[in-house]
């Protein structure tokens, strides 16, 4: 009888062991899961904070819908680029050229979130941006005014301390329209949430056009005046602008009014 209480010992021992054994491995098989869970989220929410401002990325976090919705929405967009850029680059070594670009990209990504825009892509020197994306707000053609403005100090500055220095000026030119645009992802194994439109391809013109006026900034009418009914025609945002003749611009059925505005220092 003794033996068999002993063997009925080491039974319940070896059960007992086995049941906390597979306890643990639960319990460590669940810990892990949430930590890959965890990483893939923090992971995607950098992913999304390259492209959208801070209020965006959390809203996106909770729920990534309004990326994957196909839809037409009115959206201000802007352009940015470096006039002149590829004779810059051609007379300078890669290392140079990559660390201006850096340099600007940093400083013109930084006015985007700020003024709740989406960083919708670089291009090579400049950049597109938009406002009310993948949200509409009360004052996306507002934010996107100044969101410009704001850059072309922020360029202007960089500029100046760039000749102070004995490096070379670089001159900065921005194109601004608001419109209906097509929403949506596109691609199949690499995603791109994309604005497209004519109201795009306009802002594009917009800020082409920057060089025939002798101009930082080239801003449509339809911008202008819906900036105005957000923030009220007397708002400072407004007195830099000064109003040109309309423009024919490829993609448009009409010329269009524009607005235009002087760069803050000769360069």
């Amino acid at each position: 009888m003794g033996g068999c209480h002993v063997f009925g010992e080491r039974i319940q021992e070896i059960v007992v062991f086995m049941i906390v054994a597979v306890t643990l491995a639960v319990a460590v098989r669940r810990g892990n899961d949430l930590l890959i869970r965890h990483a893939a989220v923090e992971r995607e929410r950098g992913n999304l904070a390259r492209y959208f401002s801070p209020n965006v990325v959390a809203e996106l976090s909770r729920n990534d819908e309004p990326l994957k919705q196909v839809r037409t929405q009115n959206v201000a967009v802007l352009f940015v680029d470096i006039v002149g850029f590829t004779a810059f680059a051609d007379a300078r070594t890669p290392e140079e050229v990559v660390r201006t670009l850096r340099e600007f990209h940093a400083m013109m990504e930084q006015e985007v979130f700020r003024h709740n825009g989406t960083l919708d892509k670089y291009l090579g020197d400049g950049l597109m941006a938009t406002f009310g994306t993948p949200f509409a707000g009360e004052a996306d053609a507002s934010n996107a005014l100044r969101c410009a403005q704001a850059m072309i100090v922020a360029a202007d500055r960089w500029s100046g301390e760039r000749k102070a220095a004995g490096d070379a000026p670089i001159r900065v030119s921005f194109g601004l329209h608001c419109g209906p645009v097509v929403l949506g992802d596109i691609g199949l194994t690499c995603l791109e949430f994309a604005v497209i439109g004519s109201t795009v391809n306009a802002a594009s013109r917009l800020e082409a056009l920057t060089r025939a006026l002798d101009c930082a900034l080239v801003a449509s009418d339809d911008l202008v005046r819906r900036a105005k009914a957000e923030v009220g025609s007397g708002d400072a945002v407004f007195r830099p602008l000064m109003a040109q003749s309309p423009q024919t611009i490829r993609e448009l059925e009409h010329p269009i009014a524009i607005w235009t505005q002087s760069r803050t220092v000769e360069l």
